[in-house]
């Protein structure tokens, strides 16, 4: 790999972006081709390593609008192709862009699957909770109740948590951002490029057209700094307007309190580990919910393992090296042999 300094410009293609004004996904492309140049210089990418896979979607338009290579796919398949890609090139640095629907509806079996075996691909989820592009169908994340084209009553199954699919799949890196948060998203991708392993980065995105402000509860600008929390490793969990809330864990429970209030110091404060190979606390991050607790943006688990590509390369390394057999000629004349 070649060691070069890109700018965000070099990322960007000539397509005209087709998306509807106001839609979260240009704030989430501008924020992936701000990122790529901090890769390239972190990792040592040049810019033919990277490489954008989708399925279909609004935001599987991606591909188009990366000056990179890419591969639009099939509805659900995303994750299958990046996969192959990756096996058959693990140099390569490959990204793959899917939202709620095609992800974890038609896709969610290549989705956990993907990262069970700890593939090193890095995955965007946009999760606006909602159909968009077949124009406004509930989706496996929308909210229970919800009112839709295909839940004209209300939806009456209950949402996915992303999060929760991740590590219940054991996944070794979950990080969650807003699409309005451009530099917390860049760093997330950043940090999930640097992890080796599949990386799922979840991207809470508003869909203005069908289901315009689903994550008011907590986006709104006037309440956000109150209502969530952009976790760092090993910094103390303190958030709030006046930075005077935080997050303390007593009873095997999680729980906010006020600095200064009811004997509570900052040095009570949980700090965050991104990096503990014990799940329990990650899983209470991802499902802290407003406006109770603040939503947990910022990356939630880290944690080395091996990856797929790796062992499979171990693998056939060793059978290279213990094998009996080297050559078609030698498994032809191989045991019992007879001429007719």
């Amino acid at each position: 790999m070649e060691n070069c300094k890109y700018t965000p410009a070099d990322f960007k293609s000539d397509q005209e972006v087709k998306w509807c004004p106001g839609c979260g996904d240009h704030a989430i492309l501008s924020a992936v081709q701000k990122a790529l140049p901090e890769v390239a210089e972190k990792l040592g990418y040049s810019h033919e390593d990277f490489t954008f896979v989708s399925g279909i979607g609004c935001s599987s338009r991606f591909p188009y609008y990366m000056q990179t290579f890419g591969f639009h796919g099939i509805h659900g398949r995303a994750a299958a192709i990046a996969t192959g890609v990756k096996v058959s090139n693990p140099e390569l640095s490959v990204w793959q862009i899917s939202g709620d629907g095609d992800a974890l509806a038609i896709g969610g079996n290549h989705f956990i699957h993907a990262i069970r075996r700890n593939i090193d691909i890095n995955i965007l989820l946009f999760n606006n909770e909602i159909y968009g592009l077949t124009k406004g169908q509930y989706s496996p994340t929308s909210k229970l109740g919800k009112i839709t084209k295909t839940s004209p009553f209300g939806t009456i199954e209950h949402p996915f948590t992303p999060g929760e699919l991740v590590l219940g799949a054991r996944g070794t890196f979950y990080a969650r951002s807003l699409d309005v948060e451009l530099n917390t998203t860049k760093d997330c991708l950043v940090a999930a490029a640097s992890h080796a392993g599949t990386s799922v980065t979840e991207i809470l995105q508003n869909c203005v057209i069908f289901n315009d402000k689903t994550h008011d509860a907590f986006a709104n600008k006037e309440w956000r700094e109150d209502r969530t929390i952009t976790l760092h490793h090993g910094e103390p969990m303190i958030f709030g307007k006046s930075r005077d809330k935080g997050i303390v864990l007593e009873d095997m429970s999680l729980k906010v309190v006020t600095i200064g209030q009811d004997g509570y110091t900052a040095d009570d404060i949980l700090v965050h580990d991104a990096h503990n190979p014990n799940p329990g606390i990650h899983m209470m991050l991802v499902n802290m919910r407003a406006p109770e607790f603040p939503v947990a943006l910022g990356v939630i688990r880290d944690v080395p393992d091996k990856t797929y590509e790796r062992s499979l390369e171990q693998q056939v390394e060793e059978l290279h090296r213990t094998a009996r057999i080297h050559s078609v000629d030698e498994l032809l004349h191989n045991g019992d042999t007879w001429e007719l």
